[in-house]
């Protein structure tokens, strides 16, 4: 069994980051060059939280699964997941929802052999692949937790105008 814990404060801080951001009172969330704004990174978490969720359930089913981040990357599909969701307030109900699925899922639910299944799985990043192996499923949940939703986190921070992301963070 896994603990669910970093999973789920992983989740609160993205939430809590997400919400500090649409709360700001900023007039426009502008990122850098070649960013995402706030909706973008929000819709890209949605997606990565849906592939994740079918991968466990597909594990948890007794089936054979990928794992593969790309339409998390594709821009067309960002932004039907976002008009989908109804904005940035509705792609934060669906991630609390998706982390509520995964921790339930990825933690209690799961044998120590279903979370050591391996998984064929791609991920990119910037047009660079970072991996193209079979992973653990538990090193998926785990990269979640460890990786991509605190960088998403420190991401939305980021937009936050001069001085605010500062006060944002404990």
């Amino acid at each position: 069994m896994m603990d669910a814990k970093p999973l789920r404060d992983a989740y609160r801080a993205l939430l809590d980051a997400a919400a500090t951001v649409a709360d700001s009172g900023a007039t426009s969330h502008v990122p850098p060059a070649g960013e995402w704004n706030a909706d973008q990174i929000l819709a890209h978490v949605a997606i990565i939280n849906a592939t994740a969720i079918a991968a466990v359930s597909t594990i948890a089913s007794g089936g054979n699964t990928t794992y593969d981040n790309r339409m998390a990357l594709d821009t067309w599909t960002i932004e039907r997941v976002i008009a989908l969701a109804g904005g940035n307030t509705g792609l934060r109900n669906r991630i609390r929802a998706q982390g509520d699925a995964l921790c339930a899922l990825g933690g209690p639910a799961l044998s120590e052999a279903e979370l050591g299944t391996p998984v064929p799985t791609r991920l990119l990043s910037n047009g660079t692949v970072l991996v193209d192996q079979p992973v653990p499923l538990r090193d998926l949940i785990t990269g979640l937790a460890e990786v991509e939703l605190p960088g998403h986190a420190a991401q939305l921070l980021a937009l936050l105008p001069n001085g605010a992301e500062a006060e944002a963070t404990p």
